[in-house]
């Protein structure tokens, strides 16, 4: 039986449990077992302004086209007032691809928010990534997929962006 050290912070997340014991062990570099565990870890990071590791879990071949500063002001300039995942889809095949639907509650400047997203992910090398859906990913059908899976373009990450 796991006993909760009341004076640990809460994780973002919702989980329930603490940060150390959630998501705290993705951010300092334990992989995400899972996407939808990942997506749990990249909210937790808004939360906390962990940028680099929103930047990291980001499909390496779209972060050229993230706005670092952007992302900061956002993640600092906002309360994180919750978490609600709907439904993971797991879609297995090599690499594996996921879905995760979830809603995200902020608190800004312009008020409160609520984004509701379904999201794509890809595993790759042992680690789950997320395909930012803003950013395009330079390949031709025939091409190699920018996920690095050496798959072409058309039979791995086409269908998720």
């Amino acid at each position: 039986m796991t006993t909760v050290d009341a004076a640990a912070p809460s994780c973002p997340c919702g989980s329930g449990n603490s940060l150390s014991e959630c998501c705290g062990r993705y951010h300092v570099g334990l992989p995400a077992p899972s996407a939808e565990t990942l997506m749990r870890s990249r909210y937790s990071a808004y939360a906390l302004g962990l940028v680099d590791y929103l930047l990291a879990t980001t499909l390496a071949a779209q972060r050229p086209g993230l706005d670092r500063a952007a992302i900061s002001a956002w993640s600092l300039n906002s309360t994180w007032l919750g978490l609600e995942v709907e439904r993971c889809e797991v879609l297995g095949g090599q690499p594996e691809h996921a879905f995760v639907t979830f809603t995200a509650r902020w608190h800004d400047g312009g008020g409160e928010h609520a984004h509701r997203e379904r999201s794509a992910f890809v595993q790759h090398g042992g680690h789950w990534y997320f395909i930012d859906p803003t950013i395009a990913l330079q390949a031709g059908r025939n091409d190699p997929c920018p996920c690095g899976s050496g798959q072409k373009f058309k039979k791995c990450c086409a269908g998720f962006v």
